[in-house]
């Protein structure tokens, strides 16, 4: 599983824009069909959840695990 800065690597690496940031990291990303995604990123330094990264992958960043893993290189 991806740890929390992986993710923000990825947020980085694939043009989302961090707009907020508090006890977490706040991103966005407009897509060209004119959709927003949005995720959050927590400041810990551990792994995300297996089920957690599971839903990040399919709800917010509408990503495979592939592409995410393509943007870590």
């Amino acid at each position: 599983m991806p740890k929390w800065k992986e993710l923000r690597r990825f947020c980085g690496r694939d043009g989302w824009e961090c707009f907020r940031e508090t006890d977490h990291y706040f991103y966005r990303k407009l897509m060209p069909g004119g959709t927003l995604k949005r995720t959050k990123v927590s400041k810990g330094s551990g792994e995300i959840g297996p089920d957690l990264w599971q839903r990040i992958l399919k709800q917010q960043l509408q990503v495979t695990q592939e592409y995410f893993n393509s943007k870590l290189k």
